[in-house]
């Protein structure tokens, strides 16, 4: 089981705690991690990744294992950590200004 912390306002969105897991077939990646996430979560989709493309929506940041992986391949495999349920995989909205 993958566990996924969300931001406060997507979990108010999906009426779900701070942390949901998520069973993912085969490698887990990002792509595979969000596809399960909107299955079980259906009103998130189009939040996280835009309807079309399912690419990343720019105020959104991934972090698995203490690292950031906005950036990293969609298709790359996810560390252990996060694999295994140690550690959760993060999304996060970015925050900006100075």
């Amino acid at each position: 089981m993958i566990r996924i912390a969300l931001p406060f306002h997507l979990q108010t969105l999906a009426r779900v705690d701070r942390e949901i897991t998520v069973q993912v077939e085969g490698v887990a990646t990002q792509t595979t991690v969000l596809d399960a996430l909107e299955k079980a979560c259906p009103m998130l989709r189009g939040t996280i990744r835009d309807h079309m493309t399912l690419k990343r929506r720019p105020k959104v940041r991934f972090y698995a294992d203490g690292k950031d992986v906005t950036h990293d391949s969609p298709d790359s495999a996810l560390p252990q950590a996060v694999v295994s349920g140690a550690e959760p995989f993060r999304i996060v909205g970015a925050i900006s200004g100075g």
